[in-house]
This record gives structure tokens, sequence and C-alpha cells, in this order.
């Protein structure tokens, strides 16, 4: 889209400068509002013309049958999906009787603007009708950060030459008509209609619906509010159903007056209370959006985002598109995670259908690094939520016939929801990728008390799960076999090298945290034995390693595979999985995302500086990147290891996925991850900093075409600004304490009142390794 001529480069806006329906779909994503527990597409406001109508609060969903050919034991039974909840945006506006319906007419202008620094969503139409009348039609919309039930939405119409008859007509629509998520008739039926209705109310011009899904028994409730301003022949009525409830506004307008319609919307819900709690609680949120006010809210919208870009921001001299991106990016990432507190964050957010609203290890791997370094209070509730679903994945551990606990691969409410064993169960390294978040917050920020309250139990219990999942040969070495590393082209291996690192450092972590919080861990019952086999097993972790050709294998006898038929392949034939049998792939060496390179990135210290080099130019021409997850990780390694330009190309993919569309499948939602992987591009790949160890290090190195790169992070409970260009950095310290960081394996006391500037080594240059036949990133250089 980015590219598409109706869109402009801006650094902190997204600018449609007019209405294309051949992206609407995709215009619906990028333009979506959510603060983490109600999510908004960005449909238009009258409702129609649109693609995917899309309202969401985060949790709630309907069940549906698994469809099995043979069943097996182990298998889960149903699953989860998303659903459409009450559609609070719709504004309908009739002009002198005739619908306003952009197919219809004549759009004279459009132009929407998703505002990064302010959070709010603009939007102006002049528009004449069928019968010649023509109007401007101005709207704000938000999805409010600090009141996190409220939406709201300001409307104004305009008559521009005429005296005009004007309808507005503001509605609450439940079980709106949405087109078909899945191939699977009994999963479509038991998502069809799936909102029960319970109540239904209309008092002056306040809206309440409350209803309950059929299968999870989820009672979902919306309430709206009204301020109307317009001249004196503007009247008011509403009426409500089970499913629609309305307050209609006309009015009389000569040309300049205007009616203004402010639009309050409260949402809730609840698995477990009655409906006349969830009614008063929508309720009770909408009284305190009234109290606040229209303009109160986008003050206070405002303040909140001000406050995240002060510790948040990214600027890059030398490439407007990528400037743009990685500030939608964070915004986008900060959207998903905000006040989802102790829910999943969903590997699309709150902005479409997409993998059916499910979580992944995306959220621990990709998002909570980002959200660790500029707003960490959201990774705190997002690993409670995964503390709160313990019960759930010790119970799945001990189906399975292991101790500790199995998080699910794809879930919403902590329940495996993967049919497909081989890429689904099989993958446990989301325990080691949930462990990995743990410490990498209580590193970053200190908090003790997460770490005894929440911290320990989590490593503990996925600790546990390692150590029965593995085992010890008869030479000591300890083995953890018949897993999916994250190349899901090569299923079910041994010792696959990710998963027994991320294991290994799960396994450290767990046994310090037991020492340093000795009454917790007894709690759970854990003792100096347990502890003990929890080191043990750690030190002899099996590495896979090929000394012949000095690379370490993805998995045990990876490299002996045979290679897959690149040469023979139709660009057409990507992605893979769409195009050949899963039996094929799972013998071939070829690799569907970073695998054994995402290991060198998150656990780099286990690999010496040759050895990245070499295992990098080995993976690289056999992975096809047929996953929005391995763009970013190639960036980061790539700029690691000397191919800065190669690095480059993978920024560029990974942060214009959504904006440039280039999955062609934006329209059913945003890859939050690859979204928060350009963050991680710029940040870990060419500002080199890396968070294992005793110290934040820094290794920063920028590629010919940026001429300055320069970010903040939060750290221990202070602010640090680091500014980059070709030939050096400088380390600001902006807020708290005296510290010590690492430049280039130099120790560097930092204060506020003493910047550090260092010089920027230029990596050695190495010859750049080819990509397979028709896979090379686009060029960017």
């Amino acid at each position: 889209m980015i590219s598409h001529p109706a869109y402009a480069v801006e650094p902190w806006c997204l600018r449609e400068t007019e209405l294309n329906l051949d992206v609407l779909a995709q215009s619906e994503s990028v333009f979506s509002l959510s603060n983490g527990h109600v999510g908004w597409r960005g449909n238009l406001d009258e409702g129609e013309p649109h693609a995917h109508p899309g309202s969401y609060l985060n949790g709630v969903h309907e069940q549906h049958p698994l469809p099995y050919a043979e069943a097996g034991y182990g298998y889960p039974e149903s699953g989860q999906t998303v659903i459409n909840v009450t559609n609070g945006k719709l504004i309908r506006l009739l002009v002198d009787d005739e619908p306003f319906d952009l197919r219809y007419g004549w759009v004279r202008s459009h132009e929407r603007v998703l505002d990064l620094r302010a959070g709010l969503l603009h939007r102006v139409c002049e528009w004449t009708s069928p019968t010649g009348t023509t109007v401007r039609v101005r709207s704000t919309r938000l999805v409010s950060f600090p009141q996190r039930a409220i939406a709201a939405i300001a409307y104004e119409v305009e008559p521009l030459d005429a005296r005009t008859n004007l309808v507005i007509q503001s509605e609450l629509v439940a079980n709106e008509q949405l087109p078909m998520r899945t191939g699977d008739p009994r999963a479509a039926a038991a998502l069809e209609s799936c909102l029960q209705p319970e109540e239904h109310t209309a008092i002056d011009t306040r809206l309440r619906l409350v209803h309950r899904t059929t299968r999870s028994h989820q009672r979902v409730a919306a309430a709206a509010d009204h301020v109307v301003r317009g001249p004196e022949s503007t009247r008011t009525s509403s009426e409500s159903t089970d499913d629609v409830a309305r307050v209609t506004v006309t009015a009389l307008l000569e040309p300049g007056e205007t009616l203004r319609l402010e639009k309050l919307v409260s949402y809730g819900w609840s698995g477990m209370r009655s409906l006349p709690a969830v009614r008063d609680q929508v309720e009770a949120a909408l009284a305190a959006a009234r109290s606040t006010g229209w303009q109160g809210l986008v003050d206070q919208q405002r303040e909140s985002l001000d406050d995240f870009w002060r510790h948040a921001d990214i600027e890059v001299d030398g490439d407007a598109e990528i400037q743009l991106a990685i500030r939608f990016a964070l915004f986008h990432v900060l959207q998903a995670g905000r006040r989802a507190e102790q829910r999943a964050i969903p590997a699309k957010g709150l902005t479409g259908s997409g993998y059916d609203g499910h979580s992944f290890w995306d959220t621990e791997t990709f998002v909570l690094p980002l959200l660790t370094y500029t707003s960490p209070n959201c990774v705190a509730e997002a690993l409670r939520w995964r503390q709160d679903t313990l019960p759930t994945a010790r119970a799945r551990a001990r189906q399975l016939g292991l101790r500790g606990a199995a998080f699910p691969w794809r879930t919403i409410t902590g329940a495996e929801c993967s049919g497909y064993w081989p890429a689904g169960t099989a993958a446990f390294h989301i325990n080691a990728d949930i462990a990995a978040a743990v410490v990498r917050y209580i590193w970053a920020t200190g908090d003790a008390d997460f770490e005894r309250r929440t911290g320990v139990e989590l490593l503990v219990e996925t600790a546990r799960l390692w150590h029965s999942l593995g085992h010890h040969d008869s030479s000591g070495r300890f083995h953890i076999n018949g897993v999916t590393g994250p190349d899901e082209y090569s299923a079910l291996s041994n010792d696959n090298a990710y998963t027994n690192l991320m294991a290994r450092v799960n396994l450290q972590a767990a046994a310090d945290a037991a020492e340093r919080h000795a009454a917790q861990a007894a709690a759970l019952g854990v003792d100096a034995e347990e502890i003990a086999a929890w080191r043990d097993a750690a030190r002899a972790m099996v590495v896979p390693c090929n000394r012949a050709l000095g690379v370490h294998e993805q998995a045990a006898g990876y490299t002996g595979l045979d290679v897959w038929d690149f040469a023979g392949t139709e660009p057409e034939q990507y992605p893979l999985l769409l195009h050949f049998p899963y039996f094929d792939l799972y013998r071939k060496q070829v690799v569907k995302q970073a695998d054994l390179v995402l290991a060198m990135f998150l656990c780099g210290d286990a690999f010496e500086e040759d050895h990245k080099a070499r295992n990098f130019a080995y993976y690289e021409p056999l992975t096809v990147r047929d996953s929005s997850l391995s763009a970013c990780i190639q960036c980061v390694m790539a700029a690691e290891v000397g191919h800065l330009g190669l690095a480059y190309d993978y920024l560029g993919e990974a942060a214009l996925l959504d904006l440039a569309d280039l999955e062609r499948n934006t329209r059913d939602g945003l890859h939050i991850a690859s979204l928060a992987g350009a963050w991680i591009g710029l940040v870990a790949g060419f500002g080199g900093m890396r968070d294992y160890g005793d110290t934040l290090s820094f290794a920063p190195r920028l590629p010919e075409r940026l001429g300055r790169l320069a970010f903040s992070l939060l750290f221990r409970r202070r602010c640090l600004r680091i500014d980059i260009t070709s030939s050096h950095v400088t380390y600001r310290l902006m807020e708290g304490e005296p510290l010590q960081i690492s430049h280039g394996g130099e120790l560097i006391a930092l204060s506020k009142e003493a910047p550090q500037t260092r010089p920027v080594e230029p990596p050695t240059a190495l010859p750049e390794p080819p990509q397979p036949p028709g896979r090379r990133p686009q060029p960017r250089r």
C-alpha cells in the first residue's frame, strides 16, 4: 500500500489521499485502532462499502469442532476463533433521503489520516449524491488507552451548496453478516450468528445491547451515548431490538451549518459475571467517559502517546519509507499490548481475524522484546496471562506423559487449538520462548516482585517439562528428541539446536530463580535434588555440529539430508507448504524461517564469531522465508556478520510487510510480530544491542543508505538514547541514575551530565551468500 498512488509517505502519519476499493480490505487493517482490550478495524463510518467488518474484544471467542479424518489420543477436540462482537462504529447518513454510499454519486475528495502521535484516525470526505446534493463529512475516531473499555467517534456533516435534510443513524449492531472465514462448514456454522440476545435498551440518546456466545458462554455488553449539536431543527429519537439499537438524528441545514455527533461506546465481557454485573460494568465505563468528554478523551490519548514516544521513538535519516514504517510498527505493537492486561497478544493484534485470533510464540519472541524496552508494564501483564493459564498447561503436560507445563502452540484461552501435531504440539520450544521472555523482563526491569510472584512459577514449570522431555545418554549427554523447532519445514527432529539452546537457558534460569527465592520454589515442590538435575541437564545439553563442514546443524543429522530442488521450484510455488506435501519438505534441507540463525541471535554467547559467519553463509541459501517471522532475524545476523547491504534489504521486508502488502494477506490483519521485527532489525541489527550477559551491550553499524539512526530504550528505571552515524555513536542517559553499558566490548560509564561518544567500527567485508533462486529480498540499497 505504501507504493500505491493513494498513499503518502510522511514521518508521523499514514495518509490515504483517495478512496480505492481495490485496497479497501488492506486499508481496514492498517487503519485499525485498538488498545489491546477493544479493537476496531478501519471500516468506513457508514459501514459500507466494506471488506471485513471487525469489532473485537480480547479474549472473546467462540468454540467450534476441529476436523479430523482419523482422531488420535491427545488431539484437541475443539478450536477457538475470535468473533466479531457488537459493532459500535456504525454511523449511517442519509442526505435528502439518499444513503451516503461512496459507491454511488461522486466522490469529490476523500482523505484518511492515521495520526501516530495522537492515536487518532481522521477522515474528510466531500461527496455529491446521485440527486446532486454535496456535503462534507468529517470524522475522528479513537480507542482509548487511558479508559480501556471506551472507543469514541466525532462525526460532522456540513451541506456545501443547498439547504439539506440530513438523517444520522448511530447504531449498535450485533451478528453482522460477515464473509466466510473458514472452509470447514462445521466451524462456519458454529460461528454464524453466535451472539444470543439477552437484553436491549434505548433511552433518549443512550443505547445498550447484551448478548451471550452460544458455546463459549461469554457475556458481551456494549453501550453508547451521544452528544448532538446542530441547528434548532435538530431532533433525536431512539429504538432497539435484539441485535440493533439506534439513535436517529434529523436536521434541516443551510450551507455552512454543521450537524455534529459525538459518540461514546463502552464494552465489557465476562465468562462468569451475571447479566446485571456486565450491564453495570459498561454503564459505569460510559459514565466515566461522559465525565471526561470527547475533548478530554482526545487530550488523554495524546498525553499517553507523548509519554510513549518520549521513551520509544526511533529516528531514521536517509529512508523516508522506513521512518514511517518503524513508527507505524511501534504504534501498532503498542496498540496490541497496551491494555491487554492478563490477556493474550494475538498474532494479528485486534486488527483482523487472521489465524483465528490466536496467540503463538510470536508474542514472547518478537513482540515482548520491543515492549520490554519501551512499555514494560505490557510485558508483565502478558506473562501474567501465561501464569493464569498454567493449570491448563499442566493438564496438557500430564496428558502428554510429561512433568511441568506444556504451553499451547496456538490458543486464545490457554487450551491447545492446533490440530496438526508435528507443527503444533511438537513445537515445545514455546516453553523456552516464554521462559526467555521472563528472564529478559526481569533482567531489563529489575522487577523483583514480579520474579517472586510470577517468574519463579513460570520458570520452574517450563524447566520441569524439559527435564522430563529429554534424557541423558550413556555418556551423560542430554538430548531432546522428536521436536519441531522454529523451522516448520523440519518436524519431529532430534536435538534441534534452537530448542536445546533455549531449553538450556530455561533450565539454568529456573535453577537460579529457585535458589534466589527458596520459599516460592519450595511451595512448588522444588528441592535441591531437582535444581541439581536441571543444572546437570543444562551443562550436558547437546548442540549438534558438523565438524567437517565447520557449521552447527539445525538438528542432529540435518546437514546429511538431501537439499531441496530449488532450481526446479517455480516462483509461483512459494510458499512451499501450499504446493508440496509436508512429507517431502520434512526430509530435505529447506528452511521455512530462521531457526539456527535465530538461535545465534537469542543465544549469541553460545557461538564463536567465526561460527556465526559460517553458519549464516550455510543456511542463507536454504532459507525461503515462507514465514513473516524470518526477515527481521536474517537482518540482525546479516548485520552482525558483516553483510550490511543484505541486512538493509531484509529490514525493508520486515518493516514494509503490511504497508506494502508483501504477502498479499494484510486484508486479514496486521503481522504484529513482523512489525515488532522491524524494531528488532534496527535496534539489534544496526544498533547491535544484545541483552544477554551482565551488561547491556551495543556494537552499532549502519548500511550506506542510512545517514543516522537514533533510538531510545527503557532499562532498569532509566531512559537511554543511542544516536548512531556512519562514523560514531553517542550514548546519552536521559533519565535515571548512572549506568554502565558496553560498546564493542568496552565498558562505558553513563550519567545524565556526561554523554559518551565512541567510533563506529565497520565490519570486515565478507562475500555475500546467495539466497534460494527467486527468494532474494527486494533490494533497497
